[in-house]
């Protein structure tokens, strides 16, 4: 049952009151095309891919140009309106759900690919363009974007700079964060900024991986340079199955050890395969306990190397069965299950939280087997499926928001999984940002000190503290009341967000 949580009357009529007020001032910059205000137009952007939690704004802006990006910001810091910018839709952390006393500034007409550059392997793009677009605008000169989210014919470079999103062959190539050169964009003021450079270095200080990750907290993002790369000639997958996921951890751990950089290096345990193979026929071990997809790109002659070395590895720590792609459809179906996990994961449970968390690679099997007692703590399923060449987690919580114990259990048990990967020297996000989900975690991983010098460079570049307010970092109050929870034998979860 979806559970609605309704304003008292005298909140309703002030909240119908501030939008009329926000609207009236959109309006003056704005054509009323680009303007929703009405419960059925704003319903649509009550949430990200993080659906448990929603809420309306007061009002959505879609501006076309730079100028009206920002006289909004200007608009709304005038009034002391939040502003939550969003791209897709697509990210997983609740970074853009918006701020009920707020403004959502819908990025996405911003969809030009402005330049691409071959000689010096750059693209320059709007905020709003798909990650995968960048790579089908460079593919006639040979060039790609490599940084590839599972989202990526989706998501939009603006929120993989806000989320400093990675991807399958991240563990090769890198990060968003080591593919953008220059970000520019907007203040909460209103004020232009420019991060970065399309030259090897920028005059003054190096903020460019300041803003990248920093989920819409201090800038609006516009317009981005990334990096091109050249195409390999060859790519090749192997898939490895295992009988026992201990072996499994230690031969992600032995590819690395033995100086080999794999383009991709991922692990899915045995409910994740089983789910994926259902739904796409990837041709996965179903009797293993875990599978690993290494993959080697390159000139024919180091593929051919590479994999010699990563099968010899692979077979010394266990493997109990081996194939290598043949040719590239056969490398493509490898991957498809990877790929195709999250929505394998929707077609058997009405629901699934996807965690985000990072651990030593040597610890993969330990947080396995800590999740699997997990399932049977909370009494809910999970898949897993793990950057494993980097050590970033994605467990998919299986549960039914219809059912509000589920819910709450589902919570406290990805909490549980955050902290575990904490205790086991890792951090409570890799890839999908921290938003609203992690936000309490944040309390285990920092102190009120390390959190109080985060909240001093939010209020450098928003002292007004307008852009994406409340997320991200937890205040002194909230951890507060955290500590208290957990030391009471419990976890607190979001009892101050609504839930559907």
């Amino acid at each position: 049952m979806t559970t609605t949580i309704d304003a008292p009357p005298a909140a309703a009529t002030d909240r119908r009151a501030r939008s009329a007020e926000v609207v009236a001032a959109l309006a003056k910059l704005l054509p009323r095309h680009a303007i929703l205000s009405s419960h059925e137009e704003t319903t649509p952007y009550e949430c990200d891919g993080l659906t448990a939690y929603r809420q309306r704004p007061l009002a959505v802006a879609l501006p076309e140009t730079e100028a009206q990006v920002q006289a909004v910001l200007r608009s709304c810091h005038a009034l002391g309106v939040p502003v939550v910018s969003r791209g897709a839709g697509t990210g997983l952390s609740g970074g853009a759900m918006p701020n009920a006393e707020g403004v959502t500034l819908s990025m996405a007409k911003f969809s030009k690919i402005l330049r691409i550059d071959p000689v010096g392997r750059t693209a320059t793009v709007q905020c709003g363009v798909r990650n995968l677009a960048i790579s089908e605008a460079a593919a006639p000169y040979h060039l790609y974007y490599a940084p590839d989210p599972s989202s990526q014919i989706a998501c939009t470079i603006g929120g993989n700079v806000a989320e400093n999103s990675g991807g399958v062959h991240c563990l090769k190539y890198g990060l968003t964060l080591h593919n953008v050169l220059r970000v520019r964009g907007f203040t909460a003021e209103g004020e232009p900024v420019e991060f970065g450079s399309e030259a090897l270095d920028a005059a003054g200080l190096d903020l460019l991986p300041l803003v990248i990750g920093s989920e819409g907290m201090l800038a609006v993002t516009t317009e981005v340079t990334v990096k091109l790369l050249p195409k390999p000639q060859l790519a090749r997958c192997i898939m490895a199955s295992f009988d026992d996921v201990r072996n499994a951890g230690d031969a992600v751990a032995a590819v690395i050890a033995a100086g080999i950089i794999p383009a991709g290096l991922e692990m899915l345990d045995k409910p994740m395969a089983a789910a994926v193979e259902d739904f796409v026929h990837a041709g996965y071990d179903l009797d293993a306990a875990a599978i690993l997809l290494c993959e080697s790109d390159g000139t024919p002659e180091e593929v051919e190397e590479e994999i010699g070395r990563m099968t010899e590895v692979l077979r010394g720590c266990g493997a109990t069965a081996i194939a290598v792609s043949r040719d590239e459809a056969e490398r493509l179906k490898f991957w498809s299950g990877r790929k195709n996990a999250f929505p394998a994961s929707g077609r058997i449970s009405p629901d699934y939280m996807c965690l985000d968390s990072t651990i030593p690679r040597k610890r993969l099997a330990d947080i396995l087997l800590a999740i699997q007692q997990m399932e049977k703590k909370y009494n809910l399923r999970c898949c897993n499926v793990f950057h494993a060449g980097d050590g970033n987690l994605h467990p998919l919580v299986l549960f039914d928001a219809n059912d509000p114990d589920e819910l709450h259990r589902c919570e406290l048990f990805g909490a549980d999984i955050l902290e575990t990967s904490v205790a086991m020297g890792g951090t409570v996000t890799g890839e999908h940002g921290v938003g609203i989900e992690k936000i309490n975690s944040m309390c285990v991983q920092f102190t009120a000190a390390e959190n109080e010098q985060m909240f001093g460079v939010k209020r450098a570049f928003d002292p007004a503290g307008l852009l994406n307010p409340g997320k991200v970092i937890p205040t002194l109050q909230r951890c507060a009341e955290y500590g208290k929870e957990v030391v009471r034998g419990g976890r607190l979860a979001h009892p101050d967000l609504p839930r559907f």
